[in-house]
């Protein structure tokens, strides 16, 4: 994908697309735009490191960004995965701390960056403005709470069932089929849901050989979002729920809901065999 010129960029109309900015007041947008910049980062690309200062905060227009923490193993502990018109970084900034984080492109992306000082000045002197600040912060906290949640008290088997609902329309309420193509790769989405890639594979393959899915590469169906849903009820592992630390964990049974037929998969012409899932 071809390198878009920053200064050809729109941020006045960029930002007035985004859910954090809808409504916003045409001389609060104008002036954003003028203190905010986009930025083009390349598959792979950091753009910043932990520890780095916090100067703004960011929107993305398109492509995804992981944030993760470090490790001296080499390893990483993906802590979200940022898409379009999500925004990051606005806690940091507004606790003027170093970013506890890094952030990496994991595709092509276009984001926006925000200066903090005219976040600040905005703050101080517009009231709408702060509420919409605070919302987003609000839904952010919300979200990591899930999260701790999910990591402390559900199982493997769960998180994933949980993380596959999350895709369905209407809140994971959905009753039709739905065919998900998965966002990023098997190892972030491990990761994120703090599993190993081959716990993750494990555990798509139970649920393949139950009937509750079918998948061709990242493409996943779900033929009966409901039986799922009562497959999430259902589901118990052993006493501790198995985390990224735990590769070798005792084998756990899945307990699913019956069913009386599996459907074909519509989202591939061919049939992923059951060893391609384990890869």
């Amino acid at each position: 994908m071809p390198q878009p010129n920053e200064n050809r960029i729109d941020t006045a109309k960029l930002l007035a697309r985004m859910p954090l900015f809808d409504g916003l007041p045409q001389g609060q947008a104008a002036l954003l735009a003028v203190h905010s910049r986009g930025q083009y980062l390349s598959k792979g690309e950091m753009l910043f490191q932990k520890g780095d200062d916090a100067n703004g905060f960011y929107l993305v227009v398109y492509g995804q960004v992981k944030l993760a923490f470090p490790s001296f193993s080499g390893n990483e502990k993906v802590v979200d995965v940022i898409g379009p018109s999500q925004s990051f970084g606005e806690a940091v900034m507004l606790a003027q701390r170093p970013y506890p984080v890094f952030a990496q492109a994991i595709i092509d992306s276009l984001l926006i960056h925000v200066s903090k000082d005219v976040v600040f000045d905005l703050l101080e002197n517009d009231p709408s403005f702060a509420r919409r600040m605070l919302i987003g912060l609000a839904m952010h906290n919300h979200s990591l709470v899930h999260d701790i949640e999910s990591y402390t008290l559900r199982s493997s088997a769960q998180r994933v069932i949980g993380y596959l609902l999350q895709h369905c329309p209407g809140d994971g309420n959905c009753e039709d089929r739905i065919d998900i193509i998965l966002p990023t790769s098997k190892q972030i989405t491990a990761s994120r849901l703090n599993l190993t890639p081959e716990t993750l594979s494990r555990i798509l393959h139970d649920l393949a050989e139950a009937g509750l899915i079918e998948m061709q590469g990242k493409c996943i169906s779900i033929n009966n979002p409901q039986r799922l849903r009562v497959t999430l009820a259902a589901t118990h592992m052993d006493e501790s729920p198995p985390d990224a630390s735990r590769p070798h964990a005792p084998k756990r049974t899945l307990v699913v809901a019956p069913a009386k037929t599996r459907a074909n998969i519509r989202c591939a012409k061919t049939r992923t065999s059951i060893t391609e899932l384990r890869a």
